[in-house]
């Protein structure tokens, strides 16, 4: 009697070993199983290769998980009826008791503790496993044959699925949920590189109203004195028209044109310099399609050995300048500047508050203050305020966007100049002018 309980023991503990090493198999990471194998991991090799051959591994574990559990309530009836009679109480009660020992020790506990472990058992389990389906492939030969005929007649074709890959949303998911795992500048660029696919130049540029822009059209000593006070190492420069960019400056070659035009007679180089030496000086514009998506244009630039370019719509029109430096601030975050800031550099001040230009970028200002102002319509600050009060103001007016208020400063006829924005508080009231 004790020899086939005990057999009947051995039996629920060999049944609750393919019920545990299905699940934890089906529950394995695959990128960490891949990770591991190219490690040196000889279960996780092993594992990778089973997972490669599913067929093969779930038909070894159900048919011996099924056998298992229909050899179970036989014996078990069987002994029972043996020791206490044939009655139908008797093999109800077995039949009861056997049900419950397969579903609690068999089935469910088992497979809850795989798919909270997967890589402890599935690892080791793998040896197991492994030799047994190629013990058993004459078996799962013939029934994965019967099998293969069942799904035919049902015009059910399992040959067209690919394995799954990570789209760019559920590894951004990846990387928010594991993010104890990345230090925070990391995890921050990474994430900026998957945004690099949705945002476009027209996103990052700076708008054509705040692009310094040489005029040769102007008289030569008010050119020299736009390049002594300029912060920038290349301008574009039109001739009188500033819709038509005739090139693009580097002020570099202006300096080592001043050097050379600097005779040892003690001749002004104001007076030495003309604009034709100005036009000889220029460089080929780089023009860049309105619309162009970041990352694309990061492309381009790589390909083109360029570090700047100007945005050009539909009809030809300049409508901004982008740099490289823009493109690797959107990914990194501000870095450096070759000029001073037009907007305050911190964050919030000591009142909450934040005094922000009407030419900012709305991207800029989410990035910095940890706001959420939309995206999809206006790019700048300014465009944002005109389109929700749907005028340019006549005078100091307060809006509430995005949980936060803002309190227009400065304005003129043509757009809004400077913003007080307001830290964000949880009880806001609804968006809108007020």
């Amino acid at each position: 009697m004790w020899a086939q309980i005990g057999a009947v023991a051995l039996l629920l503990c060999v049944s609750a070993f393919f019920s545990i090493s299905e699940t934890s198999m089906m529950a394995l990471n695959r990128h960490r199983l891949r990770h591991l194998a190219k490690s040196g991991n000889r279960g996780a090799r092993k594992a990778q290769g089973l997972l490669a051959r599913t067929d093969e591994l779930l038909s070894v574990i159900l048919i011996g998980n099924n056998l298992l559990n229909t050899v179970l309530p036989v014996l078990t009836t069987g002994l029972a009826v043996y020791y206490f009679g044939g009655s139908a109480t008797v093999v109800s009660i077995a039949t009861g008791i056997v049900a419950v020992l397969i579903i609690v020790f068999a089935e469910i506990a088992p497979k809850v503790v795989g798919a909270a472990y997967p890589e402890r058992i599935a690892l080791p389990a793998s040896h197991v496993l492994l030799t047994l389906v190629k013990a058993m492939r004459p078996v799962v030969w013939v029934v994965n044959l019967a099998v293969g005929g069942v799904l035919r007649l049902l015009r059910i074709d399992t040959r067209g699925g690919e394995e799954q890959r990570l789209s760019p949303e559920e590894l951004r998911t990846l990387m928010l949920e594991n993010s104890s795992f990345i230090p925070r500048k990391h995890r921050s660029i990474l994430l900026n590189l998957f945004d690099l696919e949705d945002i476009t130049v027209d996103d990052i540029m700076t708008p054509r109203a705040r692009v310094e822009m040489l005029d040769l059209g102007r008289p030569i000593e008010e050119v020299l004195q736009q390049l002594e006070t300029c912060y920038h190492n290349k301008l574009p420069v039109c001739d009188g028209d500033p819709d038509r960019v005739i090139g693009m400056l580097h002020v570099r070659r202006v300096l080592s044109l001043l050097g050379q035009l600097n005779a040892p007679s003690g001749q002004d180089a104001e007076h030495a310099l003309t604009h034709d030496d100005f036009r000889a000086a220029l460089a080929p514009a780089y023009y860049i399609p309105s619309g162009t998506p970041v990352f694309q244009q990061l492309q381009y630039f790589q390909e083109n050995r360029v570090r700047l370019g100007l945005i050009v719509n539909e009809y030809g029109e300049v409508q901004g300048l982008v740099t490289l430096e823009d493109i690797l601030e959107e990914m990194i975050g501000e870095f450096t500047t070759s000029q001073p800031s037009s907007t305050r550099a911190g964050a919030w001040e000591a009142d909450g508050s934040y005094l922000a230009d009407g030419g900012m970028q709305l991207r800029t200002l989410n990035r910095k203050l940890g706001l959420s102002l939309p995206l999809d319509g206006p790019k700048t600050l300014n465009g944002l305020l005109l389109e929700t009060l749907r005028e340019i103001p006549d005078a100091s007016v307060s809006v509430r966007l995005a949980g936060c208020a803002m309190n227009i400063v400065q304005f003129d006829n043509q757009s809004i100049r400077t913003v007080r924005i307001h830290r964000p508080e949880a009880s806001m009231p609804m968006d809108g002018a007020f």
